[in-house]
């Protein structure tokens, strides 16, 4: 078988609008938001425990965590693995999907980083296989798994509603910046506005985040935050816990 800028002017506007179908575009939102069923709302990714030390205590060091987490470790991770294999189901290359499905689990560095990725992935296939969506021989392959990563279900998603790979990368760290905020406005505590705002100042660093996962070639995947780490794993024996471990 065979293997298978921070401020959007009306030029960027048009371009997205040309790369994006009304109904792809959609399926991107649907895809990122926090209504999607996978769990997401359920892991803080590290941020309850460096709450809990005050390593994060206010609007400030909440961008600081979530900033340096998107640049340092979901940008030279996360974006190179999903945009990697989008186009690895775009050239049919399902042993390529396959093995990079393995390196990013790998790249997980607390159990905890691993039982998020996990769960969300699952959670997604099984929304997948609900779907009237013409997967081919992929989406059963997949479902053979024992683990399959949150990335490899998303590129799977966008591969199959044809969302081009720039759109999906920042459709992921949309993901990642909401998912932490909505932590931390119920852990820090953040009141809406201020939430709001984080959200606009953060989001304007995903098309950093986007270069340097362009920048990153496959063979310097990896990195290393020693607090995120920690914090995740020490999180598993907090006492009082709003969020899964």
């Amino acid at each position: 078988m065979a293997d298978i800028q921070a401020i959007p002017t009306a030029t960027s506007t048009n371009l997205m609008s040309t790369q994006l179908g009304v109904l792809q575009l959609n399926r991107l939102l649907q895809l990122c938001s926090v209504g999607l069923p996978v769990g997401g709302f359920s892991f803080s990714q590290g941020l309850e425990y460096a709450i809990e030390v005050d390593w994060v205590h206010n609007a400030a060091t909440t961008a600081n965590w979530v900033e340096t987490n998107l640049t340092e470790s979901i940008a030279n991770t996360d974006l190179v693995i999903l945009a990697e294999q989008v186009n690895a189901l775009q050239q049919q290359n399902f042993e390529q999907f396959s093995e990079l499905n393995q390196l990013i689990i790998a790249c997980r560095e607390s159990a905890e980083l691993r039982l998020a990725d996990l769960a969300m992935g699952k959670a997604l296939i099984r929304l997948l296989n609900q779907q009237d969506i013409e997967f081919g021989c992929v989406l059963q392959q997949v479902n053979q798994w024992d683990e399959v990563s949150f990335i490899s279900a998303f590129a799977l998603a966008c591969y199959c509603w044809q969302i081009e790979s720039d759109a999906a990368l920042a459709g992921f760290c949309w993901t990642f910046i909401e998912n932490q905020i909505a932590a931390a406005t119920k852990l820090v505590p953040l009141g809406q506005t201020q939430a709001q705002n984080l959200m606009f100042k953060l989001s304007e660093k995903t098309s950093r985040a986007i270069e340097i996962a362009k920048q990153t070639q496959l063979d310097e995947v990896g990195s290393s935050l020693p607090a995120l780490a920690m914090a995740s794993a020490w999180h598993e024996t907090q006492y009082t816990r709003l969020f899964r471990s």
